[in-house]
């Protein structure tokens, strides 16, 4: 699994990309890609796991999604991550 962090600004671009980043996040929950997801409470951030096998295939569902390269919108870091429970 892979942890992303990501960092907002008020950018209004970042707001008016967010409708589409959610539906497609959402399509990739539906097919087990996506674990779990959303915005840190003060709205500073957020933070998407994705349950996918590495890294040249989380690049490539990052690369899909236009959100990531948003201005308004920063990838801090991403980690792989290994849960024990889940």
């Amino acid at each position: 699994m892979w942890i992303v962090e990501l960092a907002f600004t008020d950018a209004p671009e970042r707001l008016a990309a967010r409708p589409a980043h959610r539906e497609r996040l959402t399509a990739l929950h539906a097919e087990g890609k996506v674990r779990i997801t959303g915005p840190l409470a003060d709205d500073s951030g957020a933070v998407l796991v994705f349950d996918v096998p590495d890294r040249p295939e989380l690049d490539r569902l990052l690369a899909a999604d236009p959100y990531f390269t948003t201005r308004g919108v920063e990838i801090v870091q991403i980690r792989e991550w290994a849960p024990f429970l889940t």
